[in-house]
């Protein structure tokens, strides 16, 4: 098993929800970091633990930016990171699988499920090696306790319940030093 690490230049964290029941918003956190353990002959036996800077959300507004980083919705003076843990993966097949792992936010914990698909590895022209992944999930935002909304004259609410995540992941193999790879060997 060797560790991986986000590249965060070549990396999203995206969300979609709806606006006034009529369109969707789409946004993302631009700060965000982690690791890996990626086990390339099991990848059951991986594990992945992401930490996201709440207060990093762009949906270029800044006026929405500054309420979604408010009590009303994340309250990122309060809770300043999202966090998953992994606790499980299963594979599907040799290129999909499913993580299950816990999702905090807003000081609270729930399981989630992301599909995942793997798109291979590839070595640089640097000689680091890379992997991609993309995987998604949807989650109920007033189970993480954030209820807020307001009613609209013609029905419905301005901010819908669901929010679709997608994610694109490159993550770059950290090379094992060769004193620590020989006495491993």
């Amino acid at each position: 098993m060797a560790t991986w690490v986000i590249d965060n230049s070549h990396s999203a964290i995206h969300f979609t929800v709806r606006h006034m029941m009529i369109s969707k918003v789409r946004g993302s956190f631009e700060k965000f970091g982690g690791q890996v353990e990626f086990d390339e002959a099991n990848p059951i036996g991986s594990s992945v633990n992401v930490q996201i800077e709440t207060a990093s959300i762009a949906t270029k507004d800044e006026k929405r930016d500054a309420h979604l980083s408010s009590p009303d919705f994340l309250d990122a003076a309060n809770y300043p990171h999202i966090t998953f843990v992994s606790k499980s993966i299963r594979k599907i097949d040799d290129h999909h699988g499913e993580i299950v792992g816990d999702l905090s936010i807003h000081g609270v914990t729930r399981e989630v499920v992301l599909e995942t698909e793997y798109n291979g590895q590839s070595k640089s022209p640097w000689g680091t090696t890379s992997a991609g992944f993309s995987a998604a999930t949807r989650i109920n935002r007033k189970d993480w306790g954030m209820g807020w909304n307001v009613a609209l004259e013609t029905g419905g609410v301005l901010v819908g319940e669901e929010i679709d995540i997608d994610i694109e992941l490159e993550i770059v193999k950290q090379e094992q030093p060769a004193a620590v790879a020989d006495a491993t060997a």
